[in-house]
């Protein structure tokens, strides 16, 4: 358990960037610049501050403007009012204002109007007040030059940036921590580190904590990098972190999982006083969270006298990635306040737990919805089966263009068996020029995948390739696994070489994709190259290898790779057991296919014994046949399969008898079979066909081929396949 630490003794000094000093600095150089000032000047100059701040604007305008004695102090006070509140324009024409009254423009003036252009990104002011400033030649002044630094690594100009740097750093020591801070800016991590290692002097906590951020933003080695560096930071003399520092690193510790470093961290911030920080709070409810440490999670949020917001919103997270929604709705109902975020969450757990009812109640309660709020309830009903209810709300929305509406509506139109209508919908995205996303693309070649349409997906794949998106896991692996499901195993094996780094659903896409396409023993030659790339397989991946190994008769193959699971820590379901069952029986051994699953430790299924039967079938092993088919018709099954099945070992045997009366049992069930189904691509579309078809336009024709195809087939073939084939239709 974690327990306060007693006050730090020492008040530590927490030196601010260069920025942040000139902003604090933007009426002192003016004040001791003029020392004999009146005294309404200084009142007025004060009143100014006091009225900006509070983004009274207009009576700040009015009170300057009955100001008798407009000294530099006043002028700056306007000027940094205007800059605080994003108004640009204003704080450019205060400061023209000032120049006219003949009063010199400071330091105070520059870092105000800078600061702004950089907020705002206005980077041709940004540019003008430049010029202003090498023309009085205050380019060389300290604070001037590090807000200069800053505009133009805020602008995104790393060629200025690093022109600037070069041209004044060596006159100038506070333009290393700003360019530090805009080397990160530009995702140059290495030479930013490089730079600070070369800071002359003691390097303050902006510096160092805009490294420890952006190394905390990466992949998983870039986290271990910022826990290294936030260790030398703390050896560093003379400097402390700050809230933001300790925010980054127990980030950092929640994508690692390092539970143990980051209780230290929370160690730490104790001592320095930043246990209540909102950024702090919420960074460590997230990380106790996310590593099962619940009690350690309640105990840092019931510590708080008012819990913020984002706190509360993230320990309600927390609850439903754990899967317990009534504690989730029990935080949510003793907030004083929500925001859209807070019922966003909400939604989402009763979503999960399949509560569509409770979704609505919320949804309706909201007090104001955001594109998150309406784009999470469109989800809910179109995972919910809704879609009527969903494409109304799509609908309603549509029109703002918002790239998450239309992948949630393709996405829905794929989750209720209507993957042509998200490809129509996608013709009307590209002809709206909306944006695209990682996530369209991966729903899209799903859909062609699922109704198999080889050249809509080499459609989707030539989109792809114009787009910044070649890199991403997630859409290689779906567009692999869309040509391994259409059968174009070469054009799937180049997808997968181009994703960069294979995860295990890459993996299994590809091993799983071998196996569904007759490549049963490359599936097994993937899985080694798989284990070689330290790559751990899961449940999925070794359904594959399963089905690979029975394919290709290597029962000895597959029955050790069923037994290596628990090597993974991977406990078989029922879906492995039918596999390993189907692998012994395929090979003829269904002796042993039977004490297997009387010794397996779950409850076999009518699956699981279906594929025994089947196994009986292939090696027409008519005595174990006939126990499994009454073990079934015991257990009550309704599966046709069990019927045909021994219906077609009766008649490969000549038991006729038997046929009629398995056929006889069969018809007595009153059950339905499933229509068929099936399709062709031909020049872009895709024909589908059901069982008793009359509605495609050239029917007779088909029916011809048809009829053409049968006659040849009685031809050429065995009588006794001929009686099999007529009983199974």
């Amino acid at each position: 358990m974690l327990r306060r630490a007693a006050p730090p003794s020492l008040v530590f000094s927490r030196r601010r960037s260069p920025p942040a000093q000139a902003r604090e600095l933007q009426a002192s150089p003016a004040a001791s610049a003029a020392p004999d000032r009146g005294a309404d000047a200084i009142s007025a100059a004060q009143k100014h501050d006091k009225l900006l701040a509070h983004t009274a604007a207009t009576a700040a305008r009015r009170l300057f403007d009955g100001t008798l004695r407009r000294d530099a102090v006043s002028w700056n006070a306007v000027v940094a009012g205007h800059a605080r509140r994003g108004s640009v324009l204003d704080a450019l024409d205060a400061t023209a204002r000032m120049h006219r009254a003949g009063l010199p423009l400071t330091e105070a003036t520059f870092a105000s109007v800078l600061g702004a252009c950089a907020r705002r990104r206005r980077f041709l002011a940004g540019v003008q007040v430049h010029g202003q400033i090498v023309k009085s030649g205050s380019e060389n002044l300290p604070i001037v030059g590090a807000f200069l630094l800053d505009f133009y690594s805020s602008c995104f100009d790393l060629r200025a940036t690093r022109v600037l740097f070069e041209s004044l750093h060596q006159r100038n020591e506070l333009l290393w921590s700003p360019m530090v801070v805009a080397l990160v800016r530009f995702g140059l991590l290495g030479e930013a580190l490089d730079l600070l290692e070369r800071t002359p002097g003691p390097r303050d906590v902006f510096a160092w904590t805009a490294i420890i951020s952006g190394f905390a933003k990466g992949n998983a080695k870039c986290c271990c990098n910022a826990l290294e560096l936030f260790v030398r930071f703390l050896a560093d003399d003379g400097v402390m972190p700050n809230e933001y520092t300790y925010d980054s690193v127990l980030r950092a510790c929640v994508r690692l999982g390092a539970l143990d470093f980051g209780r230290s961290v929370h160690g730490c911030l104790i001592r320095s006083g930043f246990q209540s920080e909102q950024l702090i709070t919420s960074a460590l409810v997230d990380l106790y969270c996310s590593s099962d440490a619940l009690e350690d999670a309640l105990l840092v949020y019931n510590d708080l006298e008012v819990p913020s917001l984002i706190t509360s919103n993230t320990l309600i997270a927390g609850f439903i990635s754990m899967g317990r929604t009534e504690d989730a709705k029990m935080v949510f109902s003793q907030m004083p306040e929500h925001d859209s975020g807070s019922y966003n969450l909400m939604i989402k757990a009763y979503a999960m737990d399949g509560r569509l009812e409770d979704c609505r109640r919320l949804f309706e309660k909201m007090p104001r919805r955001n594109m998150v709020s309406l784009n999470s309830m469109m989800s809910v009903l179109l995972q919910n089966g809704r879609l009527e209810e969903g494409l109304k709300l799509f609908e309603q929305i549509k029109d703002e263009r918002d790239t998450i509406t239309w992948n949630s509506m393709i996405s829905g139109y794929i989750q209720n068996d209507l993957s042509s209508e998200a490809l129509k919908l996608f013709v009307v995205m590209c002809r709206l020029s909306i944006r695209w996303s990682p996530s369209t693309f991966s729903a899209l070649l799903h859909a062609c995948a699922t109704i198999g349409t080889l050249e809509q997906g080499k459609m989707i794949h030539g989109h792809f390739c114009k787009t910044s998106f070649d890199s991403n896991d997630h859409v290689g692996t779906a567009l692999a696994d869309m040509y391994f499901k259409c059968g174009s195993v070469s054009d799937a094996h180049s997808a997968f070489g181009y994703i960069t780094s294979p995860n295990v659903a890459s993996w299994t896409s590809v091993i799983n994709g071998l196996a569904q396409n007759g490549h049963w023993l490359e599936a097994l030659v993937q899985f080694g190259r798989m284990l070689r790339h330290h790559v751990h397989p899961n449940e999925i991946t070794f359904l594959g290898l399963l089905i690979a190994s029975a394919r290709a008769g290597l029962v000895n193959k597959g029955m050790k790779i069923f037994r290596s699971m628990e090597k993974y820590g991977l406990v078989p379901t029922v879906e492995h057991y039918t596999c390993a069952v189907d692998l012994l029986g395929r090979t003829g051994r269904t002796r042993e296919a039977e004490k297997f699953i009387r010794e397996m430790p779950v409850p076999a299924d009518g699956v699981v014994w279906g594929a025994l039967l089947t196994a009986c079938w292939y090696s027409m092993d008519l005595e174990m046949g006939e126990k499994v088919a009454e073990r079934l018709f015991c257990m009550g099954t309704t599966h046709r399969s069990a019927y045909v099945a021994m219906s077609n070992i009766y008649a490969k045997l000549g038991k006729w008898e038997d046929v009629v009366k398995v056929r006889a049992r069969l018809r007595s069930l009153n059950t339905k079979k499933e229509p068929g189904c099936s399709w062709i691509e031909i020049k872009d579309i895709v024909h589908v066909f059901l069982v008793d078809d009359q509605n495609h336009p050239e029917r007779e024709k088909i029916f011809l081929m048809l009829e053409e195809l049968v006659s040849h087939i009685s031809v050429h073939s065995e009588p006794d396949d001929m009686v099999i084939q007529s009983l199974n239709y």
